[in-house]
């Protein structure tokens, strides 16, 4: 993955990762700026209860975060076999 580009984010670095997931430095090449993609196992994306505990955890990190890191969430490409996430 490191090198790669996924859609306007080239991944720079692997930060970590678990059961919830792979975590990587990218940056953003359109607004010049670094952030953290997770990239979730397809279990996990699937599976309705794991997402909605994910999703509770990205927005209680927004808010603990907040102003400093960007408020939302975005699926880069929900078609393909991987959900990946930014915080």
């Amino acid at each position: 993955m490191i090198g790669q580009t996924i859609s306007h984010y080239r991944i720079v670095e692997k930060l970590g990762g678990g059961g919830m997931g792979v975590v990587y430095k990218a940056e953003d090449v359109k607004l010049h700026r670094f952030v953290a993609l997770k990239f979730l196992p397809d279990e996990v994306a699937k599976d309705t209860q794991a997402l909605a505990r994910f999703q509770r955890l990205l927005h209680l990190t927004i808010q603990t975060f907040a102003p400093y890191t960007r408020s939302g969430s975005k699926t880069v490409n929900p078609s393909s076999s991987w959900s990946s996430w930014m915080a």
